[in-house]
């Protein structure tokens, strides 16, 4: 059998974390499997589906990398088809036309609500006839559920899970004015993808019940479900924005990288032995539904970027460039010179071991692209202002008279001097640190020098004299 997942998200915003999550097991196991995922937009709710967050969400699978087989599907184009598979269950008996006006339903609802019953509708349409139905009224139509007994749906994550057949009521497919619900279409859906396996939030798993009996209607096979515990926040409950971030773009913001976010996001309710960094490659080997947990997982921010430092560690330098670029151009105003791209480059080995997004990477790198006169931080200032500036000229020409200027001769050349002049070695580093940099703290400072160059760091050293 030929493995088919699917990824469904409603574009009524940006795709959640707990969203990113589903895809990415779906993703797994489909590729795992040598089989495809595919991508439907579930963009019924014509009042809040937009394309702004229709590419939100495509560009969020695009940077975690998740990448699908054909082309995205829109279920509001397929509302036809859905519409058609209604009409045919009332042909067939599973379903029928249902003339009950909205104040009756609401009189029956008041009525249950009255007497401390959960209202379910009562069937009042489902054994008559449509010529029975009053003039000028557009009925919904409802399945006809499962009266008596109790129906099962094996979950490949859940288990077993049963319920009585009396808890399900005559529930609507297809609204009075012609349109699916989200319900008869996902089944349509799924059924013409030929979907062999579901992958979703078990948020869905009482829906589930409610789609067996439509499939059971149209003689449709059921495909494999899998429901997934929730994510929830560090409080225990249900991830919302009362968290802070909840959606993709809102961790492509905060400087995630994508190859982190996939990592923690798998061991986020899926385990495999004691391992907390799992590439890809290892990823694709290990996966597989049976490693998913019933619980709930709580969603971790520190231990997130704790594996975002790991994989900054690991990345390219050039790549990392790359990435803060941006920021850096916002912070100067202006597009970066060769030059400075360059020193970047340099002094990326030394950046990156000490940042755990990429805004702080991109916020420690920043001396190296900025210009003279540099945006000295108050505690900089104050240790300019307390140097011995005969001590500083005298570093300047020290350090434009060495042959070769690699951070070992500066270190050299610092050491010798304090020594020889009975200078503490930190009244001279801290100086030049502040002198270069701007700050009060950086990546060795030997390296910075070394990679400004002689006549950069003359020149700034200089500049504060």
């Amino acid at each position: 059998m030929a493995i088919r997942t699917r990824f469904a998200p409603s574009p009524t915003g940006a795709l959640h974390i707990g969203g990113a999550r589903t895809a990415l097991f779906s993703w797994l196991y489909a590729k795992k499997h040598h089989g495809e995922f595919l991508l439907r937009i579930e963009d019924t709710d014509r009042a809040r589906s937009t394309e702004e967050n229709t590419k939100i969400i495509l560009d969020s699978l695009k940077w975690l990398g998740l990448d699908f087989d054909g082309e995205p599907i829109s279920q509001f184009e397929n509302a036809k088809r859905h519409a058609e598979v209604a009409h045919e269950m009332v042909k067939n008996g599973d379903a029928y036309y249902c003339y009950t006006s909205q104040a009756e339903l609401e009189a029956m609802r008041s009525a249950a609500e009255a007497k401390g019953e959960h209202f379910r509708y009562p069937g009042t349409w489902r054994d008559k006839s449509p010529t029975e139905a009053p003039a000028g009224v557009d009925p919904v139509v409802r399945i006809k559920a499962r009266q008596s007994g109790d129906m099962t749906v094996h979950d490949a994550v859940q288990g077993d899970v049963t319920i009585q057949n009396k808890e399900l009521d005559d529930f609507i497919i297809l609204r009075a004015d012609g349109t699916p619900t989200y319900l008869l279409s996902v089944v349509v859906d799924d059924h013409d993808m030929k979907i062999t396996h579901v992958i979703r939030g078990d948020d869905h798993l009482t829906n589930t019940f409610k789609q067996k009996l439509i499939y059971e209607a149209m003689g449709w096979k059921n495909p494999i479900f899998a429901h997934i515990p929730l994510i929830h926040g560090a409080d225990g409950k249900k991830m919302s924005k009362r968290h802070g971030a909840t959606g993709v773009d809102d961790y492509i913001a905060l400087g995630i990288l994508p190859e982190a976010m996939r990592n923690y996001l798998l061991k986020l309710g899926w385990s495999h032995g004691d391992d907390e960094i799992i590439s890809d490659e290892h990823a694709l080997e290990l996966f597989d539904i049976d490693g998913i947990g019933r619980a709930p997982a709580r969603f971790d921010l520190d231990k997130l970027r704790f594996l975002n430092a790991h994989y900054i560690k690991e990345k390219a330098d050039d790549a990392l460039v790359s990435l803060i670029m941006p920021v850096l151009q916002k912070h100067t105003g202006s597009e970066l010179s060769c030059t400075a791209r360059m020193r970047l480059l340099k002094g990326m080995p030394d950046l990156k071991d000490r940042a755990k997004d990429l805004n702080e990477l991109a916020e420690a790198a920043a001396f190296y692209v900025e210009e003279l006169p540099l945006p000295y931080e108050d505690k900089a200032k104050d240790i300019l202002k307390d140097a011995d500036k005969d001590m500083l000229s005298n570093l300047a020409t020290l350090l434009e008279h060495l042959e070769t200027f690699q951070a070992d001769d500066i270190d050299a050349l610092c050491k010798r001097m304090s020594e020889e002049n009975d200078i503490k070695l930190k009244d001279i580093m801290m100086p030049l640190r502040a002198a270069l940099t701007g700050r009060s703290q950086s990546p060795h400072l030997a390296k910075v020098a070394e990679v400004f160059g002689k006549d950069e760091t003359v020149k700034r050293l200089r500049a504060v004299l």
